[in-house]
């Protein structure tokens, strides 16, 4: 599966445009299927070879869910269990930071 299609990159804001935003969109979803690893995007650009995103950065608890850069480059690398690779939720509606914060709880 591709992480990042063309039609997805157009819908995605460029880094640093929604920082005066209280409740900015997210736009897109990454998780890895092995586990609790969860991104959800709200911001993103082509930095040199790689696409770096800005959004919320959940490794393990709901309760350490942070806000972060993410690189495309890093999540495409990543290998779990059986060659698991992270996913993108095909069927993710964009919705405002504090509704996926408020699914968390």
């Amino acid at each position: 599966m591709k992480l990042l299609t063309k039609e997805l990159e157009k819908k995605i804001p460029p880094l640093y445009s929604q920082e005066d935003n209280p409740d900015p969109m997210v736009v897109a979803k990454f998780f890895f299927p092995a586990g609790s690893a969860t991104w959800w995007i709200i911001e993103g650009e082509h930095q040199e070879d790689d696409y770096l995103m800005f959004g919320l950065c959940m490794l393990f608890t709901p309760q350490e869910a942070e806000l972060g850069y993410i690189s495309l480059n890093e999540l495409a690398s990543v290998t779990g269990p059986f060659g698991l690779k992270v996913e993108r939720d095909m069927y993710w509606e964009p919705k405002p930071l504090s509704k996926v914060r408020e699914s968390l709880n």
